[in-house]
């Protein structure tokens, strides 16, 4: 058995500049990470938690700042990339359609999303009328509210108190290939939610949608707030990921957080939930403890995406780097001969930037690990090259997509 492992610390959507194809998407000159940097750096964000300039030392042992100045061009308002460095750095740009999730993790799987997916409109109604009758009929519900394109976090503020008076779960989507669904978890009940999901899964699949969400919540008016209990049903993906090939070899995937739900739960031989970033980096280091040779531990960080970069919190955004940097150490003491990590990002999500979507960005690839040797790996054509490079590594059929850089 391949005694190597890899663990994979994908921070959702930590972009580090525009992509060449950033205008076709209204993205040109997003910058996640340099735009955080800047702020911090220029007072511009209230942080109770850290003054001063973003502080994460580790990120930028392990190649962070220097990627990040390659992707740009030139140096950030922010970032010290002169430190030592004692990984491989580099960034990647996205060849897939979209600047969504599946697609971004799906790629750097080794599956590029080269298919378009469906979306709905932005004008009222977004859904067909046939779509939503439907879902109607066959979730057994008086109706529906929203059937719009919404900030979640505003549509459960604006609706929640109707939703919770006339047993109507809001349904509402966003730029994203997504059909979400947010209910109260004690009104309407989680398990109904959850039903209601599966259902609409089906129904959306001719609309080619990538994912149906669950969006649970609970609280009083003017007291809502989102809950864990989010679950997303995505689409499975079209051909065999690197998961897949981990499991074929007779070796071992440990999804954790909503690592699984992106991919379907296919190629998984583990999940482990988890929530926020202290409880996920921690079920990522349980996992390293116990995980045999051969194994790729994959943890999604989603709060940067969901908790910080979607509603715009600079401040949230920087707090939550400080605190995976301040956890690093804990990480590479763990690892031992043979383990790699692999940091990187599936999009942006530039919490300065107009709107609240995802924003189309170069994402950090960034590996270390006891005999790592420190590289400048450069511009990467398609993230499917982090996804050939552990297929490399762990010693399992390479992917139809990318280019190792080991």
């Amino acid at each position: 058995m391949n005694a190597k492992r890899v663990i994979v610390l994908l921070l959702d959507s930590l972009g580090i500049g525009a992509a060449e194809d950033a205008n076709v998407f209204g993205d040109a000159g997003s910058n996640t990470l340099g735009h955080i940097a800047k702020a911090c750096f220029e007072g511009t964000v209230t942080r109770p938690e850290m003054e001063g300039p973003l502080h994460i030392p580790n990120l930028c042992r392990h190649g962070l700042a220097k990627a990040a100045v390659l992707s740009a061009g030139q140096p950030l308002i922010g970032l010290d990339d002169t430190l030592p460095v004692d990984a491989l750095y580099g960034f990647a740009k996205e060849i897939s359609h979209g600047k969504d999730t599946p697609s971004g993790h799906w790629e750097l799987c080794g599956v590029p999303v080269l298919f378009q997916w469906g979306y709905f409109p932005p004008q009222y109604p977004s859904f067909p009328d046939t779509l939503i009758s439907e879902f109607i009929a066959k979730a057994n519900i008086p109706g529906i509210l929203g059937n719009c394109h919404a900030s979640g976090t505003d549509i459960m503020a604006q609706l929640g108190e109707e939703h919770m008076k006339s047993g109507k779960p809001i349904v509402y989507t966003s730029a994203d290939s997504v059909f979400q669904i947010a209910a109260h978890e004690e009104s309407f009940g989680l398990t109904r939610l959850y039903e209601l999901c599966h259902i609409a899964r089906k129904l959306v699949d001719p609309y080619n949608i990538g994912r149906v969400i669950a969006r649970p919540f609970t609280g009083t008016p003017g007291h809502f707030q989102r809950t864990d209990n989010r679950r997303d049903y995505t689409m499975p993906p079209p051909a065999p990921t690197l998961f897949d090939h981990v499991i074929a070899a007779g070796q071992k995937v440990i999804a954790i957080g909503k690592t699984a739900d992106i991919f379907a739960h296919q190629g998984i031989s583990e999940t482990i939930k988890a929530h926020g970033l202290d409880g996920l980096f921690n079920a990522t280091l349980s996992a390293l403890e116990t995980a045999p040779a051969g194994s790729l531990i994959f943890t999604n960080f989603v709060d940067f995406d969901s908790h910080y970069g979607h509603r715009r919190d600079v401040a949230g955004y920087a707090a939550g780097l400080e605190y995976i940097d301040s956890r690093l150490p804990q990480l590479d003491a763990a690892l031992k001969p043979g383990d790699i990590v692999l940091l990187t990002a599936d999009h942006g999500c530039d919490p300065t930037w107009h709107g609240t979507d995802h924003t189309r960005e170069h994402v950090p690839v960034l590996m270390w690990g006891p005999g790592i040797k420190t590289k400048n790996i450069g511009k990467r054509d398609t993230f499917a090259d982090a996804g050939q490079s552990i297929a490399h590594y762990l010693g399992v059929k390479p992917l139809s997509f990318g280019h190792s850089f080991l």
